[in-house]
């Protein structure tokens, strides 16, 4: 090789480098561990109510099949797989955080949850017990993805003044888009799904279903029963089988009452979807019967629904 032609070939290696440095491509390495790229497509996605439960900026299962649904109700090859075209399409990278001010109200509005059902019936509300929990609720985070957002805060709860980054997780989509005409739930897949009068899919949620399998109910249901912010009876006969303890409680509304933020009645008693406080523990057969959501996921599910609608429990 000529010294002209070495020079031609170190200039086009060097134009190459350029570009794909000006293009910033994305996604390298997104199968391990915390990948910004990952965190920005799952808020995108959950914008748009195609939820991967936690966004939590961790590659997995429940990412992969939000991506997948999003491909397929758009008419796209159903790849699973994250590009930058798949970025740009959902919006792009621009606004995907906020910026949160810690306040006194934030920290007035904390509460210790006892352990015992009957004192946390004395309560005011089932808040939060951190600002940790708060804000990451706020953002449709874990625990740990609003550590990894914010390394050098001091969690749990940081003082008055701290600003915290929180994914920006408020829909995109137009409220009158999201009426949904009927609800799905696969007990396999452990989902939700929502679609319009022209059975579109306008939602999919990751849920959790019955630990016991005959509990599980099947075929069709319907909506009986809608409450924001409900309260909950606790009753010890469901709880623990067999006891000898009568006494049931109300216990008070909150982010951390035992079905969350939401309740979703249906016409199969004691049954319903709801919220719940823990919602790292969701996609798993758990419950004593119900569907849980995590908290975003049954507020907007909710906003969604009409009464006297048709559910869809199936394998």
């Amino acid at each position: 090789m000529t010294i002209g032609r070495i020079f031609v070939f170190l200039a086009a290696v060097a134009a190459t480098a350029f570009v794909r440095a000006e293009t910033a491509e994305h996604f390298i390495g997104y199968r391990h561990g915390f990948n910004r790229d990952v965190m920005a497509l799952q808020i995108l996605l959950d914008r748009q109510n195609f939820s991967c439960n936690c966004v939590d900026g961790v590659w997995g299962k429940r990412s992969e099949i939000a991506l997948m649904t999003w491909q397929m109700v758009n008419g796209k090859p159903p790849t699973g797989i994250p590009t930058d075209e798949i970025l740009n399409e959902l919006g792009g990278t621009n606004d995907l955080y906020s910026v949160q001010i810690v306040t006194t109200n934030d920290v007035n509005a904390l509460v210790t949850i006892p352990p015992e059902w009957e004192n946390r019936a004395k309560l005011k509300s089932m808040g939060y017990e951190s600002l940790q929990e708060m804000f990451a609720e706020r953002g449709h985070t874990s625990f740990r993805g609003i550590e990894r957002l914010n390394p050098n805060v001091a969690w749990p709860n940081p003082p008055v003044g701290t600003a915290i980054t929180v994914p920006n997780c408020v829909c995109t989509i137009p409220a009158k888009r999201l009426k949904a005409a009927s609800v799905r739930i696969a007990l396999t897949r452990m989902e939700i799904s929502a679609f319009d009068a022209n059975d579109v899919m306008i939602a999919l949620f990751p849920c959790s279903i019955a630990k016991d399998k005959s509990k599980r109910p099947d075929g069709e249901l319907k909506i009986k029963a809608v409450a924001p912010n409900p309260t909950y009876t606790f009753n010890p006969q469901m709880y623990y089988p067999g006891t000898k303890e009568r006494t049931k409680y109300i216990i008070p509304a909150g982010p951390n009452n035992p079905v969350g933020v939401a309740w979703v009645g249906l016409n199969l008693e004691g049954y319903g979807i709801h919220g719940t406080p823990q919602p790292e523990m969701i996609g798993q057969a758990a419950s004593h019967g119900c569907f849980r959501l995590a908290n975003w996921n049954a507020e907007k599910l909710l906003k969604m629904i009409q009464m006297d609608s048709y559910i869809w429990v199936e394998e």
